[in-house]
């Protein structure tokens, strides 16, 4: 698909700048420490590499102990396993494992090592509160996520700014400790630095992680030639999620949905329920809900609150596939304008 060159252009554009940040913050702590270079950016490269082997070999087992999973048996949930299997078959990947994560708000993401054995885990607050044709949608989003290796790529990718935070921490740290008065403004400098290109690393890999959800998104569309179900399935969990009491949990950027981000785009909707609520009476039913979603992806508040976010806002990623939605009753969408729109 011509859509996929698009995207691992960005990916590949991405990595190179995050790593060239990167080699740039060795660069500058050379010169500052008076080190010499080339041993240098050796050094810095292996302890990255070293971190990004760390975090691909143990990062699986972590999400799996953390989302309390029950892998499903064999035959358990025969709906479920057809459509996986159904989709993962148009989508030419392997059919990953199947799980429940007992967690009632509505959720689900994938991980693993590979896309041989990656896992689709859903929550069960997903499977109660959206219908069949929207967890259809869901679960082509996710295999689309096993199709463009996102799981391993940024798992990897952000490794690069928690090893930039380590070295502005242990700067400032060994600055604070030293007594070397005559080293104070070095110090403090790369310091400083170190912790500017955390930050300009960390927005590059949330701009990879947001554009990634965006494929994902348009690949559900096209996969499951429904981009009606996945819109109204991402507004019920955005919504559920902005009403979920708990505290939003650590792994999720490899969720469908980030349920701080939901809280954030829903708590406009909210300040304007008189607005949306169109029949007056005090609740927002689906289609009023949807509207509302619409409404807001126009606005600049989505925009401001874009930058620092692993996932795009709904309101944008509805707009999105309601224009997917047009390009198929168009008659003019095939398999090389997937990503048309991202």
């Amino acid at each position: 698909m011509a859509g996929l060159v698009k995207l691992k252009q960005a990916m590949n554009l991405t990595i190179l700048l995050v790593f060239g940040i990167f080699a740039g913050l060795i660069t500058i702590l050379a010169f500052l420490f008076n080190l010499s270079l080339v041993p240098s950016l050796i050094l810095g490269i292996i302890i990255a590499l070293l971190f990004m082997l760390f975090q691909y070999a143990i990062g699986p087992a972590i999400v799996a102990s953390s989302s309390k999973l029950r892998y499903l048996r064999q035959g358990e949930n025969p709906w479920l396993e057809g459509v996986v299997k159904d989709l993962s078959n148009k989508a030419g990947i392997p059919q990953p494992r199947l799980a429940i994560a007992q967690d009632p708000t509505p959720n689900a993401f994938v991980f693993g090592h590979t896309a041989s054995d990656a896992t689709l885990a859903l929550h069960e607050g997903l499977l109660r509160e959206l219908n069949k044709e929207e967890v259809r949608g869901v679960i082509g989003h996710e295999l689309g996520h096993i199709k463009h290796k996102d799981f391993i790529v940024v798992t990897m990718l952000s490794v690069i700014p928690l090893i930039c935070y380590i070295i502005a921490r242990s700067i400032f740290w060994a600055g604070g400790t030293s007594g070397k008065r005559e080293k104070g403004g070095a110090i403090i400098l790369a310091a400083i630095v170190a912790y500017v290109i955390y930050i300009i690393s960390m927005l590059f890999v949330l701009y990879l992680s947001r554009l990634r959800e965006h494929y994902a998104d348009s690949y559900s569309a096209y996969i499951t030639s429904s981009p009606r179900s996945l819109e109204s399935g991402l507004t019920k969990i955005a919504w559920g999620l902005s009403l979920a009491p708990a505290e939003p949990s650590g792994a999720r950027a490899f969720f469908i949905e980030d349920p701080a981000q939901a809280k954030a785009d829903c708590s406009r909707i909210i300040e304007n329920k008189p607005k949306y609520d169109l029949d007056k009476d005090g609740v927002l039913d689906e289609h009023e809900l949807m509207l509302a979603m619409e409404e807001e992806a126009k606005s600049r508040w989505a925009n401001a609150n874009e930058l620092f976010a692993t996932h795009p806002p709904i309101f944008k990623r509805i707009l999105l596939l309601r224009q997917i939605e047009q390009e198929m009753a168009s008659g003019r969408y095939t398999d090389k304008e997937v990503y048309k729109f991202v």
